[in-house]
Order: structure tokens, then C-alpha cells, then sequence
């Protein structure tokens, strides 16, 4: 059996094993060699589990009396002896989880909702099957959501008391918060969020007309990029010799060599690429897919990392965690974090903008430089409107010299 192979000389595990609840931690650990736990973070987990088992004896515990709260008055007293380490809670909810696989303790209850996050849940579902909104999207119109109830009301009974003045009064003390842009994205969510509650008859008025629009000029920034030197640089900083350095290569180099955003990489699976016509399927914004032709380079960095880096997982991602659970990352924000720590790495600063979308940046305005179309470089890009490329024509220095008027009285 596998868990003898990997514990069987552990005496940790034998002592656990050989307890009233033998066969309970046998399928406690079997679940932690599943999800490929190293040796050592196996036994942290095993440890924990037996200090809580030792501790519910000690206090006269039965086993079927276990649940969350027990959990935490436990994690309290462990707390008050020894520092708790950040893998301590998930090994007591994996011990959870399977004292109620095998039925030996009562299914999770959740706590009632608050009227607040009953108004989340039905919100949630309006604008995923009403307005068609895919839940990456969803999810940033939350926070925003929560804020202004927060502020403006205390429940979700005084919704219908939300007037106009506390709606501008919000926006007035927030609009200054962020940037322009997010300015305008907070906006849109309380426009969303007061025209479902119209809509639903929470609120008798139509507010979402009185929120105003948030000045932000087009085009009105330069895009930051990093010059092709400073790229590779990034991407030679990768320790090509360990795990998570061949994982970070591929990864980077599908930023700078295809463009791709953070989320796409984080949403690439192992069914998107098609190695005979060496093609990857691109899940773009919008819902849209697109098929790209996989460089020789990127193609190697990808095997190289499925070959010797990518650990064994039943996950169909095409990027994992390289600490257990072996899963696929839960948003782009783990690529975003992965492209500034390259930075970090290799020394890269001044940037406005130090994540995954500063090498998209760099690839268009290296494209331009060599002589591609604006067209061409949205293509690439899988942009919808062309304005939104446009604005690369800023970088291009050497265009807009052959644009610029003589000086009065002399070259200045």
C-alpha cells in the first residue's frame, strides 16, 4: 500500500495508527499522500490531527462531537504553547473533510445569511443569468457593493430608504480614492447594483440615473514597457534548474512572446494546446476564444516544464502550485505576483506598473519599433477596438519625429 511505502517508518503515523481511530487517520493519510504533500508537510499535518485527538481525551471529547468550533477552541489552546503554523487550519479541515466522508461526524452547517449577504447572492445570480456576466467580472463588482451598504445602510431593510443624496454623498467621498480608472469601475458597479434593486422593487426610485460619469480622458497615458534587453533579463533571472523556475519561464515567456493576459495564462489547460499544428487555445476577455501559434521557444520552455517540473495532479490545468494541493491557480492574480517577483529578481524598478501586463506592453511596443502595423499589433492582442491600440503609437518615437514642426528661429 502506498501510505505504508511513504509512513510506514514514521512513528508519528504508527502511534496515530494504532490509536482508536486507526483507520481514520489510515484514510487521513492516504488523502494527504492524493493531494502530494511533501514527507515533512505529511507529517506537520499527522501532528496536528494527533495534537487535537490527545487534546479531545484529555477533555472528554467524543469524536462525533468534533466540528468547526471545537476546531478553533483547540487551535486557541495550541496557540497559547507553540506558534500556529499557516498549514495548521488546512490539515484540521482536511481531517474535517474526511471524518465526514465517512460519516462519522454531522455535515457542516452554515450560518445564516446576513440580509447583506443575502442581497450578494441574489445580486450574484442576476447579473450571472440576467445580464450574462462571467464571475471574473462579478466578482469585482462586490467590494464595491459591500462598501456602499456598509456606509450607506445597515441592513438590507433600509434599502429601500437609499436616497440620491447618500448615493452622491458616497461617490463624492470615494471618487478620489483610486485612479480615474477605477473610479469609473466603482461607478459601474453602483449603477449595476441601484438598477437591480429597481428592478427587484427594493427601492422605489431609479438612482442608478443619478450616479455621474468619471472624467478619464482616451488615450490620456503612455503605456509602460520595459525595453527588450530588460526582458530578457527577466526571463534569464529564472533558475531554470529548479521547479518553480521552469514553471515561472514558461509562464513569462508566454507573456512576452505571445502577450497574453494574466488571466489567460492562469486559465490555460493541458487540452488547449494542440502540439501537432502547435497551436494554443487562448481564452481572451469577452468570452471569446482565439487559437495562437506557439513559438518554437515557448514551445520547449512548456515541455520542459511538463516533462520535469509540472508535478504529478489530476488537475487539467496547464500551470499548478508547486506546493500541495497541486491545483490550478484561482486567479491571474498569481501570474501578476509571479511577473513582479521576476522583476524583483533580476533588479528591474522604475516601472508605474509591475506586473504581467507590463510585458504584454513591452511586446507591442517592440512589435512597432520593428516595423508592424497597428493593425497587426492588435490582432495580436485580440483587441476588439482599434482605439485600444492606438495607443501604442505614442511609444513610437521615431514616427512621431517625422510629425513634428520646425522650431521658430532654429533647431531647439
Amino acid at each position: 500500500m502506498e501510505v505504508e511505502k511513504y509512513l510506514g517508518r514514521s512513528r508519528l503515523y504508527r502511534r496515530l495508527r494504532s490509536g482508536p481511530h486507526g483507520q481514520l487517520v489510515e484514510r487521513y493519510a492516504a488523502r494527504l499522500i492524493e493531494e502530494r504533500l511533501v514527507r515533512h508537510g505529511t507529517w506537520r499535518c499527522l501532528n496536528v490531527v494527533g495534537g487535537l485527538l490527545s487534546w479531545m481525551a484529555g477533555r472528554r471529547y467524543k469524536l462525533v462531537d468534533l466540528d468547526e468550533q471545537v476546531v478553533e477552541r483547540y487551535l486557541r489552546h495550541r496557540g497559547g504553547r507553540q506558534s500556529i503554523q499557516p498549514g495548521d487550519r488546512a490539515a484540521l479541515k482536511r481531517w474535517l473533510s474526511v471524518l465526514r466522508e465517512e460519516g462519522v461526524i454531522a455535515p457542516s452547517v452554515l450560518p445564516p445569511l446576513t440580509p447583506h449577504e443575502r442581497i450578494f447572492k441574489e445580486f450574484d445570480a442576476y447579473l450571472r443569468s440576467e445580464r450574462g456576466l462571467a464571475p471574473r467580472s462579478i466578482v469585482r463588482h462586490l467590494p464595491v457593493i459591500r462598501r456602499f451598504l456598509h456606509e450607506v445602510c445597515s441592513g438590507g431593510a433600509a434599502l429601500g430608504k437609499i436616497s440620491q443624496e447618500d448615493v452622491i454623498r458616497y461617490i463624492e467621498r470615494h471618487a478620489q480614492d483610486w485612479s480615474p480608472g477605477t473610479g469609473k469601475a466603482m461607478c459601474w458597479s453602483l449603477r449595476a447594483f441601484l438598477r437591480y434593486l429597481h428592478h427587484r422593487g427594493l427601492n422605489a426610485r431609479p438612482l442608478a440615473d443619478c450616479v455621474p460619469s468619471m472624467r478619464r480622458w482616451k488615450l490620456a497615458t503612455l503605456p509602460t514597457y520595459l525595453p527588450a534587453a530588460q526582458v530578457r533579463k527577466a526571463l534569464d533571472g529564472c533558475d531554470r534548474e529548479t521547479v518553480m523556475g521552469r514553471r515561472d519561464y514558461a509562464i513569462l515567456l508566454l507573456l512576452a512572446k505571445l502577450g497574453l493576459r494574466a488571466d489567460e495564462v492562469a486559465t490555460l489547460t493541458l487540452d488547449d494546446i494542440d502540439w501537432r499544428a502547435s497551436e494554443i487555445l487562448v481564452r481572451a476577455k469577452g468570452r471569446q476564444r482565439a487559437r495562437m501559434p506557439i513559438p518554437p521557444d515557448v514551445g520547449a520552455a512548456i515541455v520542459a516544464y511538463l516533462r520535469n517540473g509540472r508535478p504529478k495532479s489530476s488537475c487539467r490545468r496547464l500551470f499548478v502550485r508547486t506546493l500541495a494541493p497541486h491545483v490550478g491557480f484561482a486567479s491571474g492574480c498569481a501570474i501578476t505576483m509571479i511577473a513582479k517577483a521576476a522583476l524583483d529578481r533580476v533588479g528591474i524598478e522604475g516601472c508605474a506598473h509591475r506586473g504581467a501586463h507590463i510585458f504584454r506592453h513591452s511586446l507591442a511596443t517592440e512589435l512597432l519599433r520593428s516595423g508592424a502595423t497597428l493593425s497587426e499589433i492588435g490582432q495580436l492582442l485580440r483587441h476588439e477596438n482599434h482605439d485600444t491600440t492606438r495607443i501604442y503609437s505614442k511609444v513610437d518615437i521615431d514616427a512621431l519625429r517625422t510629425l513634428s514642426l520646425p522650431w521658430p528661429g532654429g533647431v531647439q
